[in-house]
């Protein structure tokens, strides 16, 4: 099992804390995957993703911190009880960026994102996640393809078809806490085509659940593109050769996100704190001297 840790987000202006557990994926400088069309997976630095998808309760902790409203709490509706630890849903990319915002500077339009439209649409930044977290600090983010591609496929030395590292479909225990949860005509939570809760299935590779099935996954692409597999389809659309677009601003019964977090370089964060000890003793000499 890869590192794990639990990173205690304070969402501020809540009464409560949301937990979120990220996985390092290591290897940096690792080459794409360059299997048939698949030229994706190549990341130069060492990042962590989410272990699970962004939950209805993360989520709801969100909309209450910042004031706004939405209704991502499809499968826990009163109708589709599978909880609030069921996958956040109806997110549009645009929104999965205001959260990354939020959990990186606590407010949804300060972070790696912004908005040149009053909040229609968003857009990344243009410097790399590594460069900019290296220059910001702590900075949370939708992941690349190449990020979220990497996390699901790789396997240290190459890249497997399947996020659990086979290379083989149709696992047999679909539909179990030891399996994953995409529709092949049984049976979830009582009733076909439903999520469950996050972190209910088998961990994969990487140390991450359901990065196939459940629900899909928007990657940070301006065009619109999500990967990953839902509990809605079969076995064939988890495979890594598979990738949706999908429209930045839609929202879906089967979408959400997870993001990931990139930390500065040790030498970066030495190097910004002196900067900030240089700044605070010339501003003592400067109000020392009345300036």
């Amino acid at each position: 099992m890869k590192k794990q840790w639990k990173l205690m987000m304070v969402l501020m202006g809540c009464a409560g804390v949301a937990n979120a557990a990220f996985v390092t994926i290591g290897g940096a400088g690792n080459s794409n995957d360059g299997t048939g069309n698949q030229d994706y997976g190549g990341v130069s630095y060492e990042y962590n993703i989410s272990a699970t998808e962004v939950s209805i309760a993360e989520f709801q902790a969100y909309r209450t911190a910042t004031s706004t409203t939405g209704n991502e709490g499809y499968w826990n509706d009163g109708t589709r009880t599978v909880g609030t630890g069921a996958p956040a849903v109806y997110v549009s990319l645009y929104e999965a960026m205001k959260y990354c915002n939020y959990l990186t500077t606590g407010n949804i339009n300060s972070g790696y994102y912004s908005t040149s439209d009053g909040g229609a649409t968003y857009q990344a930044n243009a410097s790399a996640h590594d460069v900019y977290a290296d220059a910001n600090g702590i900075t949370y983010f939708v992941p690349t393809e190449d990020e979220w591609y990497k996390a699901a496929y790789w396997t240290g030395t190459g890249y497997s078809d399947y996020a659990n590292g086979d290379d083989v479909g149709t696992d047999p225990t679909h539909g179990t806490s030891s399996g994953w949860n995409y529709y092949n005509g049984g049976y979830v939570n009582g009733s076909p085509n439903y999520t469950w809760a996050t972190g209910f299935g088998g961990e994969e590779q990487n140390g991450t659940t359901d990065m196939m099935g459940n629900v899909w996954e928007w990657m940070e692409d301006s065009a619109g593109v999500i990967r990953g597999g839902s509990c809605f389809i079969g076995e064939d659309y988890l495979r890594s050769s598979l990738r949706i677009g999908n429209i930045p601003s839609g929202e879906s019964t089967d979408v959400g996100f997870r993001p990931v977090e990139v930390v500065p370089e040790p030498a970066t964060v030495g190097m910004l704190a002196i900067s900030g000890l240089l700044i605070a003793t010339y501003r003592r000499i400067r109000k020392s001297y009345g300036c």
